[in-house]
């Protein structure tokens, strides 16, 4: 879970970038609304750095539908990488890496689009569980590539 409990923050907050990755990928809207506070915002900047950003959303009603609109991918897979961390007391910031893949299929194939992002968070523990208060998202480049889609393999 998120909670840090007399652990490491750094700890927390990490599992925090890891549950918002498995929470996108699953489509699993209640735990990604476990990340964040109740009132917290995610903006996305695409490319990196141009204003307005592309989105922006701010509390848990509108934050819940990041799972709907993601689900427009046959799949996708977030491998979240570098992380550092700005602790100070019951507030911190943090710069957490990540490589994003969204496949989509058509008749003719498959596509996987890569975003490489940085996210800039600010978080706040209460009660012992830390939560994302803001998210900055940055695109910092995307590519297409081919994609092939796995497939099961029958026995015999």
């Amino acid at each position: 879970m998120t909670g840090d409990a007399g652990g490491d923050p750094r700890t927390a907050l990490r599992t925090l970038a890891e549950q918002y990755a498995r929470a996108v990928d699953t489509r699993d809207a209640e735990l990604l609304l476990g990340v964040f506070v109740p009132d917290a915002r995610l903006r996305v900047y695409n490319p990196a750095g141009v204003e307005p950003p592309r989105s922006d959303r701010r509390g848990h009603d509108q934050l819940a539908r990041i799972t709907k609109s993601i689900a427009r991918y046959a799949k996708t897979f977030h491998f979240v990488g570098n992380a550092s961390y700005d602790l100070a007391g019951d507030d911190a910031t943090g710069e957490v890496y990540c490589i994003a893949h969204h496949l989509s299929t058509d008749g003719d194939g498959a596509t996987d689009d890569v975003m490489y992002i940085r996210y800039h968070d600010t978080y706040h523990r209460n009660g012992g569980e830390w939560r994302i208060t803001d998210r900055r998202v940055d695109v910092d480049w995307t590519e297409s590539r081919p994609a092939t889609v796995a497939v099961a393999l029958e026995d015999g």
